[in-house]
This record gives structure tokens, C-alpha cells and sequence, in this order.
């Protein structure tokens, strides 16, 4: 019984900081990955981002992982578009078009944490 209470204290724990330094934005997806601005023609792989130009950082999020989930949806379209999945995703890229606190994750990356047909989600991402 105590083994079990100890899980729980820690579920919610792990639960309750994430929540404190989950960082609020969007996300969108894009479907060519390669040649990326950290990694050129080198495939890095499906679970990846690229990052707004304030957190690129002008390189220095390359490699980077965060993870993400969505929180809910930015257009009526589809009013429910979360999956309830997180996913972590390793920043590949440069996203110029991005706005603060916006992610563009991978299509496929992207489907696990939401319906693709959303197109644009709300989300909290920490590294």
C-alpha cells in the first residue's frame, strides 16, 4: 500500500511540474523535412520540429527536445482536435514564418497529439 501511495505522490508530482513550466502556444505541421536548417540533407528522423526564429535562436535549439501537448483547438472546424497523446520532438529546423511560442511539428508528430484536419492547435511545450 505505501509502494502505492509513493507512485501516486509521484504521478502527480511529474503531473503538477510539468504544468508549472509548460510554456503556452501553437502549433502547426509541415510534411518536407530534409534539407533542415540544422542538419542539411542528414534525416534526423519523423518525431521533429522547427522552431519559431525567438527560440531557433539562431542555432542554438538545434537538437533541442521538447514536449508536447495539445490543450485545444484555434478554429470552430474542429471544435475537439486533442487527442489527449503528448510527444516529444527534437527541433530540426528553422520555422521563419512561426510566431512567438509556435512550434511546426512534423505531420506525423503532429497526429499524435491531434487531428491533422485542425491544422493549427493550442498548445504547452517544455523542454
Amino acid at each position: 500500500m505505501a509502494i502505492q501511495r509513493i507512485i501516486i505522490a509521484a504521478l502527480i508530482a511529474t503531473s503538477l511540474i510539468y504544468m508549472a513550466t509548460a510554456i503556452p502556444g501553437t502549433a502547426t505541421f509541415y510534411t518536407t523535412y530534409v534539407p533542415s536548417a540544422c542538419y542539411g540533407f542528414q534525416d534526423q528522423g519523423t518525431m521533429i520540429a522547427a522552431a519559431n526564429p525567438s527560440l531557433y535562436n539562431n542555432g542554438a535549439a538545434c537538437g533541442r527536445r521538447y514536449r508536447v501537448k495539445c490543450t485545444g483547438a484555434t478554429n470552430a472546424g474542429i471544435p475537439q482536435p486533442c487527442t489527449g497523446n503528448e510527444v516529444t520532438v527534437t527541433i530540426v529546423d528553422l520555422c521563419p514564418g512561426c510566431g512567438n511560442d509556435q512550434l511546426d511539428l512534423s505531420r506525423e508528430a503532429f497526429s499524435i497529439i491531434a487531428n491533422t484536419d485542425a491544422g493549427r492547435i493550442i498548445t504547452d511545450y517544455n523542454q
